[in-house]
């Protein structure tokens, strides 16, 4: 019994491994090419003219944390945006006064371009919920301080709100070397976004790009500020609200690399967790009532955040099964797997480069940074407040100088969290 009991655990966890990354995106491509014959999705065809006189206003809202080396190029960028001056304005959220990002927003010349200003750092979260409030958009387009959008990226995400079904639209992410400037999508971003496009089809995006993604803001809701993957949570709520998600492939903005291994790692790790930390929030998703969203949470995400826990299960019952031949053969094959999954890591730590070995990588390394996410939610207390990755060109204040200023802060608390904050408009 206890033999039958542990290859049901080998198979069954084996199965879900092999579903989550293969037989799903099967699935769910099949399931959208039917859906484009059968001339079921025409809504979202029949829009793809824009309107200028029916354009709706817009607010662009980044939440900034010590980018006084990007901010000016980011603020540059924004300014080049095709879109009628007086239905478009920028906000910029400091999440603390720790560099010059605030003084530099602050001196703009762009009357379209207002900064908000929170003297104490509490985290993205928290500067978000004060933000939208403050935006006169009709349409929220959340970003990065690190994002560059192309001109035309506002236009081709709002035209989707044309149909008073659709709550959200998240555009492509086109990802850059820092240095050499070339695209350095890989298989696994390209196959995320093929995932996007079949899974609009369906009506069941899940969640967004928090680069560059548009929102109702009549649909906003304050997310908790211990969360740490807001973009997630707001794009999911939209489905919870009875609005459809849509993925617009030619609104897009390009963003650097991380510039390390050890970067990227550390923020797969921070959305790891806050995956796991948006389940309890999410959980009604997962009814059969959603239909093709309930069908594509599970699989997509689900069933992926909980791969290392399967492939955990299936190393040890493999062992504990090595008496069987067959499974000796089994353990020999996962064996292999892991060793060039560990000569791969070792090549691009290296910064080489090996086709063989890259896939085996960037799946257990990935899957290792969902582990320690998954650890990190169960037993340690997380907060809101984010350590940025580093840009290549970023030169921060000496610690001295931001250690003064931290102990420097004297914010003003009242029962009204707006009170907290200094608003500057350029006018």
């Amino acid at each position: 019994m206890m033999i039958f009991f542990m290859e049901f655990l080998f198979w069954t966890s084996l199965s879900l491994i092999v579903y989550s990354y293969v037989g799903y995106p099967l699935i769910v491509w099949f399931l959208s090419r039917r859906r484009r014959q059968n001339n079921l999705n025409q809504s979202i065809e029949e829009k793809k003219t824009i309107d200028a006189n029916s354009l709706p206003s817009v607010t662009v809202i980044i939440a900034a944390y010590r980018e006084e080396s990007v901010i000016l190029e980011r603020l540059n960028n924004l300014a080049k945006i095709d879109y009628p001056s007086d239905k478009f304005e920028v906000l910029i959220g400091c999440d603390g006064n720790l560099d010059l990002t605030g003084e530099l927003v602050s001196t703009y010349d762009d009357d379209r371009i207002r900064l908000i200003q929170f003297e104490k750092r509490r985290g993205k979260a928290s500067v978000l919920n004060d933000c939208v409030p403050e935006a006169k958009g009709e349409i929220i387009v959340f970003s990065d301080a690190n994002t560059k959008m192309d001109p035309q990226c506002i236009k081709q995400l709002v035209k989707h709100f044309q149909d008073e079904d659709t709550g959200c639209v998240c555009g492509q992410l086109i990802l850059e070397d820092a240095v050499a400037g070339n695209n350095v999508d890989g298989i696994y971003w390209k196959y995320e976004n093929f995932l996007k496009q079949c899974e609009t089809q369906l009506g069941a995006v899940l969640g967004v790009n928090g680069a560059l993604y548009a929102l109702r803001k009549e649909l906003y809701r304050p997310i908790p500020p211990e969360l740490i993957n807001d973009d997630f949570l707001i794009g999911m709520r939209v489905h919870l609200a009875g609005q459809r998600v849509i993925y617009e492939k030619s609104a897009f903005a390009t963003e650097e690399t991380a510039p390390s291994v050890q970067a990227e790692f550390q923020r797969r790790v921070r959305i790891g967790t806050g995956g796991f930390q948006c389940l309890k929030h999410l959980k009604g998703l997962l009814h059969p009532r959603y239909g093709y969203v309930a069908f594509a949470f599970w699989s997509h995400k689900v069933l992926r955040w909980f791969c290392p826990v399967f492939m955990l299960i299936a190393l040890l019952t493999n062992i504990y099964l090595f008496n069987y031949e067959f499974y000796q053969s089994t353990l020999i094959l996962q064996e292999l797997f892991y060793l060039s999954a560990l000569i791969g890591i070792h090549f691009v730590i290296r910064g080489r480069h090996s086709k063989i070995f890259r896939i085996p990588g960037m799946f257990v390394q990935m899957n290792f940074a969902l582990a320690i996410g998954l650890f990190r939610c169960l037993f340690i207390r997380q907060n809101g407040t984010w350590e940025r990755t580093e840009r290549e060109q970023s030169t921060p204040l000496p610690i001295e100088e931001l250690n003064q200023r931290e102990a420097g802060l004297d914010p003003i608390e009242t029962e009204s969290s707006h009170t907290a904050l200094i608003q500057t408009t350029k006018s």
